[in-house]
């Protein structure tokens, strides 16, 4: 791309406020079908919100929030920018704002980049359990509002921050590592949230990787004869299996 067209484009920065996750989300996937050309957006939770206020004195309104981004020329941004606030306004979004000057973009995207550190801030006496789901993004709103219940309910806090554009949505679960009945609560939620988004049609990992700690899920999600066919695939590539031995497959599988 030349210089001109690289000075010619206008990257602009908005978010808004909802009262449910759901809300925030519903936005999201209107957005993603009605065509609107988004770069990003980000949906982070009101415990996230809430961890983010804490960490860096801010006095943002603990609720669900969704960012975005657009790309364009100016005009092209701006009119995005409208379209998206006027959906937004359609399913109870509140608070709408967007930006352009640079530092200003700068400092909202920091509140999505350091959210992780947010969290350890609220809680640093505390480890993550980072974990991660993905569905058919027409399903996100009911996949992220039934696992945000079973996470609200839990005596764990749960922060959840989604790619709201793709279906992909992450959970970070603080536990006391030295507590093994915190492990465990932590480790069962990450298995509701994994069932709650198979039966959905979606898949047990968005962006983390299966590796070890997720290949158990693996079976009810494609089935044996599809690990048997990874598996065969896995020998006649790797006979003497030196390539990330153990992960991915479950040793049960046969061929």
């Amino acid at each position: 791309m030349n210089s001109f067209l690289l000075n010619a484009l206008c990257i602009q920065v908005a978010m808004c406020n909802f009262q449910t996750v759901k809300d925030a989300a519903d936005v999201a996937i209107a957005t993603m079908h009605s065509g609107i050309q988004v770069s990003r957006v980000e949906l982070l939770d009101e415990v996230q919100i809430r961890a983010i206020n804490m960490a860096n004195g801010k006095i943002l309104p603990e609720v669900p929030t969704l960012m975005f981004e657009f790309i364009g020329t100016e005009a092209y941004a701006l009119e995005q920018t409208l379209l998206v606030q006027k959906i937004a306004a359609e399913h109870h979004g509140s608070d709408f704002v967007f930006v352009e000057e640079p530092n200003a973009k700068e400092e909202l995207w920091k509140i999505r980049k350091e959210a992780l550190w947010a969290g350890f801030a609220m809680e640093p006496d505390r480890q993550a359990m980072i974990t991660d789901v993905c569905v058919p993004l027409s399903r996100l709103a009911e996949c992220i509002s039934v696992s945000k219940q079973l996470l609200d309910a839990s005596p764990l806090t749960c922060l959840v921050i989604a790619h709201a554009g793709d279906g992909n949505f992450h959970t970070f679960i603080l536990f006391d590592p030295s507590q093994e009945e915190e492990r465990r609560e932590a480790e069962r939620l990450n298995h509701l949230m994994v069932h709650t988004a198979l039966s959905m049609e979606g898949t047990c990992t968005g962006e983390h990787g299966v590796g070890t700690g997720k290949m158990k899920y693996l079976e009810k999600e494609l089935g044996m004869e599809s690990l048997r066919t990874m598996k065969r695939i896995k020998v006649a590539l790797d006979p003497n299996n030196i390539m990330n031995p153990g992960k991915l497959i479950p040793p049960h599988v046969c061929i």
